[in-house]
């Protein structure tokens, strides 16, 4: 593990697996987990990429400042990443909060990112009320208040029945982030808007949806496929929120050859 410090002044838990040789990728992870939620893809990636996870702000090892985050804060922070471990560009992949900050560095940083797997998420995410709502529930009552909800969303009731091992896994996780790196975090996606800014991205772009997703449903997915020129979609189903969790089989073989493909 290595600490990462940003432009101001957050250290960030990173990690890097595979060849450094090899061409790299920068992986994002969700609202409420941290790094090692794509353990089911680093072997599989590390065929052909050197794997760069981290903790997003807030999230696992990383520091959790109090107050609200932004979209641009936590997308700076990504690159701060590959600043920390001198890498140039790399390919990008984010399921859901992560997307978030894959569609503001096809954005606003280009030049960092050669291709963008865009997961399980949303350029815009209303109502504003609900998210102020969950900010409030875990600054007063603590993450307990809101893991069961959120839990329910993130699988699907076949996978919660028939594999509790990963669904307490990623239960844990929840539990052990921060309150206040949580709702810093719900901040930033309460107030992002990216849709019409993701009307820029030129790299080359796969948008995954899960057929039977609450959170981010097909239709959000569809949303940012249409507005990126040239990207592409894929619904996967029987799958939630947690894509390359839930579905990792489907996921790994739809979403690494894309990140490959030169």
């Amino acid at each position: 593990m290595t600490r990462i410090t940003t432009e101001d002044g957050i250290a960030l838990n990173a990690r890097l697996d595979g060849d450094p040789s090899r061409p790299s990728v920068l992986l994002s992870n969700s609202l409420g987990t941290d790094l090692t939620m794509w353990d089911d893809q680093v072997a599989p990636l590390a065929e052909h990429f050197q794997v760069v996870r981290y903790d997003a702000r807030g999230h696992g090892k990383s520091d959790a400042p109090d107050g609200d985050y932004t979209i641009d804060r936590l997308g700076r922070d990504a690159v701060a990443v590959l600043k920390g471990f001198g890498i140039e560009k790399a390919a990008f992949c984010g399921v859901s909060m992560g997307g978030m900050v894959g569609m503001w560095l096809g954005v606003h940083a280009p030049g960092r990112v050669t291709r963008l797997a865009l997961c399980n998420t949303a350029a815009m995410m209303p109502p504003k009320d609900a998210w102020q709502q969950r900010i409030d529930a875990v600054l007063a009552d603590g993450m307990e208040s809101v893991v069961d909800a959120v839990v329910a969303r993130w699988f699907t009731e076949a996978f919660i029945r028939d594999q509790p091992a990963a669904v307490e896994r990623v239960r844990a996780m929840l539990l052990a982030t921060a309150p206040v790196g949580y709702a810093g975090c719900c901040a930033a996606i309460r107030d992002m808007d990216q849709r019409s800014a993701i009307c820029g991205i030129a790299r080359p772009t796969l948008v995954v949806s899960g057929a039977d997703d609450p959170a981010t449903p097909p239709a959000r997915g569809e949303e940012i496929a249409a507005a990126i020129k040239g990207a592409e979609l894929e619904i996967l189903p029987d799958c939630a929120h947690l894509s390359n969790i839930e579905q990792t089989a489907r996921f790994n073989a739809r979403v690494i050859p894309f990140l490959a493909a030169t």
